[in-house]
């Protein structure tokens, strides 16, 4: 199956340092490659925008994102103003990355860790000039690993290695991406870009700190899944176990637990989707099954189709 052929095997942390440089080399120029010249323009180049430093007000147009209403001028004026931004000269995008145990799963040519990885990858090659800075909050369910806001290459090498390697969580301890984005939001940092990646599969007890990043940053969700956690395979008896919990269970899967299981998992995604995008982050969905850079490059096209229309 070509899916993926571009994404270099990082061996879920288990590679010696040698060879992690080198496949994170590897991947850096795969990015590179695959998306200098096709995604042009500065600092938010998956979420282009007017900037985050706050600017002067105007009209309020169709289109304009409610979030930069300018209350003190619409109630002197009685007429609906919005706050214009300005885009800083040095950008600063944080990630939070989620890298619990259900992220040491794929079954077809990568795990979601790797896709990780790789979204991560193209996150900071797409701001990594001028200055710009990337710190990570990387989550397993034990900890937080914090990595701080840092420029240059070789401080993004160190990022994605340590999302690479940071230990997934002990048996038995389900991940905490609340636990993540509570860590970007306290203390409160500069404008600039959050990026949140995850399998989004664990309770959604994180809407209320996604929304007050949101209300501060320029938002993006990368959601990376396996086609097993959206259908069960035809299969039979099987063995199933949870990657967090440790429970196992015996299981006959019929047609039924398939059909029933496929519509569970597809009404929680939707929940997720419209739980980001109320909180007023796109969703990009990147999959072990699919190639990683022509959906990201999508992703982008679509976003900047919608911009340029004033739907944002």
């Amino acid at each position: 199956m070509a899916a993926n052929k571009d994404l270099p095997s990082l061996g879920a942390g288990l590679l010696e340092e040698p060879q992690l440089t080198a496949a994170l080399r590897t991947l850096e120029l795969t990015v590179r490659r695959k998306l200098d010249g096709v995604l042009q323009g500065e600092h938010l180049g998956l979420i282009p925008g007017p900037g985050s430093e706050p600017g002067e007000a105007r009209a309020y147009q169709p289109g304009d994102d409610i979030r930069r209403m300018e209350w003190s001028v619409t109630a002197r004026t009685t007429t609906p103003h919005v706050r214009q931004m300005i885009a800083d000269r040095e950008l600063e995008t944080w990630l939070v990355v989620d890298a619990s145990a259900s992220l040491d799963f794929g079954t077809v040519n990568c795990s979601k860790r790797e896709l990780a990885v790789a979204a991560a990858a193209a996150l900071v090659h797409l701001t990594t000039e001028g200055g710009n800075r990337h710190g990570a909050l990387i989550v397993t369910g034990d900890d937080v690993v914090r990595l701080p806001a840092r420029a240059g290459r070789v401080h993004a090498q160190t990022l994605l290695k340590a999302i690479a390697t940071t230990r997934r969580s002990s048996p038995g301890v389900r991940g905490d991406l609340k636990a993540g984005l509570e860590a970007l939001r306290r203390p409160q940092r500069r404008r600039g870009l959050a990026v949140v990646i995850s399998d989004f599969l664990g309770p959604i007890d994180w809407e209320r700190s996604l929304r007050a990043i949101g209300a501060h940053h320029e938002l993006l969700a990368v959601e990376v899944l396996d086609r097993r956690d959206l259908e069960l395979p035809d299969v039979g008896e099987v063995t199933l176990a949870d990657a967090e919990t440790g429970e196992v269970r015996e299981v006959t899967i019929t047609d039924k637990l398939r059909a029933d299981f496929a519509a569970a998992a597809k009404a929680h995604q939707d929940r997720v989707h419209r739980t980001i995008r109320s909180c007023g982050g796109p969703v990009l969905t990147l999959r072990t099954d699919s190639d990683w850079m022509a959906d990201t490059i999508k992703f982008v096209a679509q976003r900047r189709r919608g911009l340029a229309s004033g739907v944002g």
